[in-house]
């Protein structure tokens, strides 16, 4: 009897190359696509029919718009740091693809699972150590198996499939493109070689010429630090980032170049897009800028800092994780109100606050007016700098 494998597919190059190199290792191949909301109906369509002109045993897609929003959005503004200050996490759909793959192997009676990572990039961490988490089970990588024989992955990969009579899009030829609801990354290339991005490095985001010439407002509505409406309509969380995304991309923003420490050690360079993402962290920080505690607002990114951290090492499921984001949301008691934003292109800013929230003092007003005198304001001075100032004394 032929064994059964669960292959996560995408329809790219890399997974489109696992298909036959795993059949003709004797797997009876059967493929998932979680579709996690980068593709339209259109491109959901050509993916089947890829996995079907693959010749695959069976194919599936399943919807992991709701499953991103709560499973990884909602915790991530919470956190409200992106990796190393610059990287929205854009990859962190892969959990939720590890999770609708092991599904199906249930469905299956199988315990092998593939997947298309390769064996230089930071996502064969995040499969695997979810994979070990979620269960005992056997995964094979064949990139990974394929690149001690072949230094140029991508190209014995191409002429592998166009020997077998498969096509291959010209977009897979010079990039690595991954989209999802996120957003959008882009590497390969001359953005591997450290140059300027060529014209075919291009997602979601209009170019500055196009961008439209009047300013765009938006106003989001947060209840206990999640979105839930979006110019006064209540709105499922995925439907929110859907519409940010495609609202905010027109303008360009939430585009970047970013190079950045990688889990296996190596420097890793791409171009990312996330509009969506972009406008909930903004809009988020302002809320909480203006209703936490300064001790609140001070010590909370350290703990940000660590759970994306964990997140993009590939640690989803460990338990210090879960331990803080329950930290996170008992900060989150307070985060409730409405923000606008605007944006005139390429970068949006929270520019009006609403929240019962807002912790304003009632006699006072900064560098405006205040309901204490000058022995007080003198007084807290020099107790406040009392230990600075003798050093000074002291030393003169």
């Amino acid at each position: 009897m032929t064994p059964k494998i669960v292959l996560a597919f995408s329809g790219g190059l890399d997974t489109s190359f696992c298909v036959p190199y795993l059949q003709e290792r004797g797997w009876e191949v059967h493929t998932v696509f979680a579709d996690t909301g980068g593709v339209d109906a259109k491109e959901r369509a050509w993916i089947e029919a890829r996995a079907h002109e693959l010749k695959v045993a069976s194919h599936v897609t399943v919807d992991g718009g709701p499953a991103i929003w709560n499973g990884f959005v909602k915790p991530f503004v919470w956190a409200g740091e992106p990796y190393q200050g610059q990287y929205p996490l854009l990859v962190s759909d892969r959990y939720l693809i590890v999770e609708a793959a092991l599904k199906r192997c249930a469905e299956l009676g199988t315990k092998a699972i593939a997947h298309g990572c390769t064996g230089m990039g930071n996502d064969q961490v995040r499969f695997d150590l979810a994979i070990k988490a979620l269960g005992d089970y056997e995964i094979v990588a064949p990139i990974r198996e394929i690149q001690k024989e072949h230094r140029e992955v991508r190209a014995y990969e191409q002429a592998y499939l166009e020997a077998r009579g498969f096509a291959v899009r010209p977009k897979q030829m010079s990039y690595t493109i991954n989209e999802n609801l996120l957003g959008v990354t882009m590497s390969g290339g001359e953005i591997d070689r450290w140059e300027a991005p060529g014209e075919g490095a291009k997602g979601w985001c209009a170019p500055r010429s196009a961008w439209p010439t009047t300013p765009l407002e938006l106003t989001l509505g947060f209840t206990n630090g999640e979105a839930v409406t979006l110019n006064g309509e209540a709105l499922p969380g995925h439907v929110i980032l859907a519409q940010l995304n495609a609202a905010l991309a027109a303008y360009g923003v939430g585009r970047g170049l970013y190079t950045g420490d990688t889990t296996i050690g190596l420097k890793g360079r791409i171009i990312f897009e996330a509009p969506g993402l972009t406008a909930l962290l903004t809009a988020h920080r302002a809320l909480e800028e203006a209703v936490l505690t300064k001790n609140q607002n001070r010590f909370k990114p350290e703990i940000g800092r660590k759970w994306t951290e964990l997140v993009y090492e590939g640690f989803f499921h460990d338990p210090l994780k879960a331990d803080i984001e329950a930290f996170l949301a008992s900060s989150q008691r307070t985060v409730n109100g409405t923000v606008t934003l605007r944006t005139e292109g390429g970068r949006v800013d929270a520019v009006a606050i609403s929240s019962k929230h807002i912790l304003n003092a009632k006699g006072a007003t900064y560098a405006q007016a205040a309901d204490w005198g000058v022995a007080e304001a003198e007084g807290f001075i020099r107790l406040y700098g009392m230990s600075s100032t003798l050093w000074a004394e002291v030393n003169r």
